[in-house]
C-alpha cells in the first residue's frame, strides 16, 4: 500500500521562449514508469500550452481532481515506524553512491531545494495523500522557484508509507521514471525531506528534489 508517485522532470528550455515545460498525464502502464507497488499520476515533460485545466477538488483545495491518491483506512497500521528518521547526509551518501556506480558526479545538499521538499512533504501530510500538486495548486517548479532556487532543471520524486530512506530509495530505483531522476547527469544539487505523522493513513511523506541552477 505504500506508494511512489510518477516522477516529475521540469526543465527550463535552452532555446525558443525559454519557459518551463510540463504537462499532467496518466502514467499507468508498467512500460511508462509504474513502480511496484503501483504508481499513480504525475508530471512528465510537455508544453505549458498543453497544461490541463485545473478542477478544484474542494473549496479549500486547489489540487486538480485525479492528481493525487489517498490510502485505504488502516492499510499501513501493521508497519512499525518507531525508528523512522531522516538523516539528510545519509540520504545524500546513498544517492551519490548510486550515481557513482553509473559514472555520475555527486550531488550537494542545497538549502532552497531542501525547503521546497519540506514544504511539499508538509502539505502532503496535511492532506494525507500523494501527489506532485500542492493544495495551493503549485507544481514542483513553482515550489522550487518559491524557495528561491533559480533553476534551469528540477526534478521531484515523492513516496509515502516507506519506513526507511533505504526503502524509499530502493523503490525509486525500481521505477524507471524515478530512477531516471536519480541519475540526471546534469544535476548539481538535491534537497530531501520527510514528514512522519502517525495520525495519517500514509504515515510517512518523502520528497526528493534534484536540480541544477542557471549559470
Amino acid at each position: 500500500m505504500y506508494r511512489v508517485f510518477v516522477p516529475v522532470v521540469l526543465a527550463l528550455a535552452l532555446s525558443g521562449c525559454g519557459t518551463s515545460s510540463y504537462s499532467l498525464m496518466a502514467n499507468l502502464s508498467p512500460s511508462s514508469g509504474q513502480p511496484t507497488p503501483k504508481a499513480s499520476r504525475g508530471y512528465e515533460t510537455g508544453s505549458l500550452d498543453q497544461a490541463p485545466r485545473r478542477t478544484v477538488a474542494k473549496a479549500d483545495d486547489k489540487a486538480p481532481k485525479g492528481s493525487f491518491e489517498k490510502a485505504a483506512t488502516g492499510a499501513l497500521a501493521d508497519r512499525d515506524y518507531s525508528g523512522t528518521r531522516l538523516d539528510a547526509e545519509k540520504a545524500r551518501e546513498l544517492i551519490n553512491a548510486y550515481r557513482k556506480q553509473k559514472g555520475l558526479r555527486p550531488l550537494k545538499l542545497q538549502p532552497a531545494l531542501t525547503e521546497a521538499a519540506r514544504m511539499h512533504s508538509r502539505d502532503l501530510a496535511k492532506w494525507d495523500r500523494i501527489s506532485h500538486f500542492g493544495s495551493d495548486g503549485s507544481n514542483p517548479w513553482d515550489r522550487v522557484k518559491t524557495a528561491g532556487y533559480n533553476a534551469k532543471l528540477a526534478a521531484e520524486n515523492v513516496g509515502t508509507g516507506q519506513v526507511t530512506i533505504e526503502e524509499v530509495i530502493k523503490g525509486w530505483q525500481a521505477s524507471p521514471g524515478h530512477n531516471k531522476n536519480l541519475l540526471i547527469a546534469d544535476a548539481d544539487h538535491m534537497g530531501i525531506a520527510l514528514v512522519h505523522d502517525a495520525k495519517t493513513e500514509f504515515k510517512t511523506f518523502w520528497t526528493l528534489v534534484i536540480g541544477s541552477p542557471k549559470s
